[in-house]
């Protein structure tokens, strides 16, 4: 019995203990992440003027309102194609018909509403292609016919050009700042990790107005410039900092 229990425990002690086994793990080092948001815009001259215009008028009933609107937006419709304006470059916007009631007193006395007919209208969206006829385009609207006008707003038709020198000179501007804080931080170098993009083309500025010229014997042409346009791009990026 003796013999048997020495060599169980001979037995025992000759089987790896592999409960008590260590085992080392490495964790490399995490570079730390700089983001940055750049704006960079070019500034380039207008080559198109969109503005609104349109017709209404006022009859005792809506199909009366509805046909004398007709009539007179075909005739500035007419007029615009005169002037040279593309088929492709005026659009419908918006078409109205509404009654329309009268809300004052009657010798003084507080009354309700009193129907008086009503208001059809119709706007169109017009692009001008031709930035020195500006003036003259809306002087042609009104004589049309048009009782309204809005704008004009400016803008670049193809503002791609503008939004690549303007992406490039934003990358410049986020690489050098990058490397700034790379070199304050005690790092060797800034690596490009991530990049994302938006952007705008042709933000028009505020319309500028000047004063009238005009020759003695020639109606004076309203006044328009037309100044800058700007086209942005904005890139959030990161960059890792590595030693």
């Amino acid at each position: 019995m003796k013999s048997a229990l020495a060599l169980m425990a001979l037995g025992a002690a000759a089987i790896p203990a592999a409960g008590f086994a260590q085992t080392s793990v490495t964790i490399a080092e995490t570079a730390p992440v700089v983001t940055l948001s750049v704006t960079e815009s070019v500034e380039a001259a207008p080559d198109i003027a969109t503005v609104g215009t349109g017709v209404q008028t006022r009859a005792p009933t809506a199909q009366a309102a509805m046909q004398q609107n007709a009539a007179q937006t075909e005739k500035l419709i007419a007029a615009l194609a005169k002037a040279g304006i593309a088929k492709k470059d005026i659009q419908t916007s918006g078409i109205n018909l509404s009654a329309q009631y009268d809300y004052n007193n009657q010798d003084g006395q507080p009354q309700g509403p009193r129907f008086i007919g009503y208001e059809a209208s119709n706007q169109l969206t017009v692009k001008l292609r031709d930035i020195k006829r500006v003036g003259a385009s809306l002087d042609a609207m009104v004589a049309a016919g048009a009782t309204n006008i809005s704008g004009p707003t400016f803008s670049i038709d193809d503002p791609s050009p503008l939004l690549v020198q303007a992406r490039g000179a934003a990358l410049k501007s986020a690489k050098a700042q990058a490397d700034y804080y790379a070199q304050a931080a005690g790092y060797r170098s800034a690596r490009l990790v991530s990049i994302s993009e938006s952007n705008s083309g042709g933000q028009p500025p505020m319309p500028m107005m000047q004063s009238a010229r005009f020759k003695a014997d020639a109606a004076p042409v309203t006044p328009v410039e037309p100044g800058q346009v700007s086209a942005s791009v904005t890139l959030t990026v990161q960059y890792a900092l590595d030693k």
